[in-house]
């Protein structure tokens, strides 16, 4: 009995399909991978694919009223495809449009996609280009803000019935304007196209939060120090860790770094829902630190 090994591809190579890898080393993913624009969001541990989904819906709905042009377009291409129910009762149509929900992809799936981290706790929702992950998550927090409602969202089942449904599972927003890899010549030039237009116009105080996850290559340190030198010199720029008017959000999740530049960070509770509910309920009632 012969043991010789499976005869190779051309030039020895083995036939079988081998991992590829970009240019800097980081390796090519079949599936979906982290890249900005989108939002980090953390989120009840164990509850990751739930939040994932909660996610979603709740962007689909902020979308739909920030750019609503995109919105109706999506909806024309839905709507082409699915059949009036002419001749049903309301019941029937209610009970065929769940099932819809239940057995096809939904429009928010196409529009906002969830790029799995392999990390507990941690969430990646990569944004369709004409949807800008700052506007997003600025508007849901101020939504927060003035209602004191974590995550909440009418479904519309059809013309004439609509259920709310409470999203439970999402805490903290980290919205990405756009992304590179993880090295300072790449986060320097990421840096410099984004502060020129969001430093434009005044002089700011500014402060840098950084967030490292599963990345060991550079340091906090080199970081910060490459970051705050790209923020436009000459300007009347100046640094303020207590009370700044934007804040530059850094988040390097192992070989990419996420950028973007944000209002409100200080009053919105670092974009954590649960604690600009609980302030917005404290406001309304300010007895009810007694009876916790």
């Amino acid at each position: 009995m012969s043991n010789k090994r499976p005869s190779t591809s051309q030039g020895g190579k083995d036939s079988r399909k081998r991992k590829k890898y970009r240019s800097d080393g980081t390796p090519i993913w079949g599936r979906r991978h982290v890249e900005g624009p989108g939002v980090w969001i953390t989120c009840v541990k164990g509850k990751e694919r739930q939040a994932a989904g909660e996610a979603c819906e709740l962007f689909q709905n902020l979308a739909a009223d920030l750019w609503p042009d995109a919105a109706r377009a999506n909806q024309k291409d839905s709507d082409d495809s699915e059949s009036d129910g002419e001749g049903l009762s309301i019941e029937q149509q209610i009970a065929n449009e769940v099932n819809a929900i239940k057995t096809r992809p939904t429009k928010t799936q196409e529009l906002f996609k969830n790029c799995p981290t392999d990390t507990a706790c941690l969430l990646f929702i990569s944004c369709p280009p004409h949807v800008d992950p700052v506007k997003l998550v600025e508007k849901h927090l101020n939504n927060v803000d003035e209602t004191g409602v974590t995550h909440t969202r009418s479904l519309k089942l059809s013309l004439l019935t609509s259920i709310d449904i409470f999203l439970r599972h999402c805490l903290r927003f980290s919205p990405v304007s756009a992304s590179c890899t993880a090295n300072v010549p790449e986060i320097e030039t990421l840096c410099r196209k984004a502060f020129a237009s969001a430093f434009s116009g005044a002089k700011y105080k500014f402060k840098i939060e950084l967030k490292l996850r599963n990345h060991t290559t550079m340091t906090r340190d080199t970081l910060i120090a490459a970051v705050a030198q790209c923020v436009p010199k000459d300007d009347g720029h100046s640094v303020n860790l207590e009370n700044p008017d934007l804040v530059i959000l850094i988040e390097v999740f192992k070989s990419i770094c996420g950028v973007s530049v944000v209002r409100d960070y200080q009053r919105l509770k670092k974009f954590n829902v649960t604690e600009v509910a609980g302030a917005r309920k404290l406001a309304d009632d300010p007895a009810s630190i007694k009876r916790v």
